[in-house]
């Protein structure tokens, strides 16, 4: 990991152009080549950012990262206040809660609760940035990525886009598309999640487990 923080502006050429105006800001630089830039606000969401793969070559007065898809963010360097390189060492994973994990073994068991026909691939598969919960096949042949949460918020939305982002990179799941599977799912994460071409679906966790269910139902 590497932290920079920098007075500087940044553009942005890809899907869209976008500039950031000079600032200092919170250049955050992954062993995997991820770049996030950061202000001292707004939360977790960096202001830019630019997912692996990437190459990064940096010069005296600007530092300039492109990937394979042709998008290209360039860092302009005013100046440097702090750089500093830390080894984070291998990380274990985000550890899911007891419902969580709970969830994910009984949709494993029967994903055909998401979609009717919907087949297990494969669980926990891996990718470069973390593992998918499920990897599943439906009845038209494509490949679904289900992330299964306990509450759908917009992290769950992010954290599913970069996993599809990643899958897509292997030509032997496409058709690809994703799935994000929760007790309750937001509605901006359902408005986020549906602009993105990611299904929403609210599952019964009380009636997967046998339990009574508190929810009122017409059937």
């Amino acid at each position: 990991m590497r932290l920079v923080l920098a007075q500087c502006s940044v553009d942005y050429q890809g899907r869209l152009a976008a500039h950031l105006p000079s600032a200092v800001r919170l250049i955050m630089i992954k062993a995997d080549g991820c770049v996030a830039i950061h202000s001292d606000g707004g939360a977790y969401k960096p202001l830019n950012w630019m997912n692996a793969p990437n190459t990064l070559v940096e010069e005296e007065d600007r530092w300039v990262v492109t990937n394979p898809k042709g998008e290209e963010l360039t860092i302009n360097l005013e100046e440097i206040l702090f750089d500093h390189r830390h080894d984070l060492g291998p990380d274990p994973g985000l550890e899911k809660d007891g419902v969580e994990a709970h969830l994910q073994e009984l949709l494993a068991k029967k994903p055909d609760l998401l979609e009717k026909g919907l087949v297990l691939v494969h669980r926990e598969y891996q990718t470069d940035i973390g593992p998918v919960d499920l990897l599943c096949r439906a009845t038209d042949g494509s490949t679904v990525a289900v992330e299964v949460k306990r509450r759908g918020e917009l992290d769950g939305v992010e954290q599913l886009t970069r996993y599809l982002d990643r899958l897509g990179n292997d030509s032997r799941l496409h058709p690809l598309r994703g799935t994000l599977a929760a007790v309750s799912i937001t509605q901006q994460a359902k408005v986020l999640a549906t602009a993105r071409g990611i299904r929403c679906v609210e599952v019964d966790y009380d009636q997967m487990r046998g339990a009574p269910s508190n929810h009122l139902r017409l059937f």
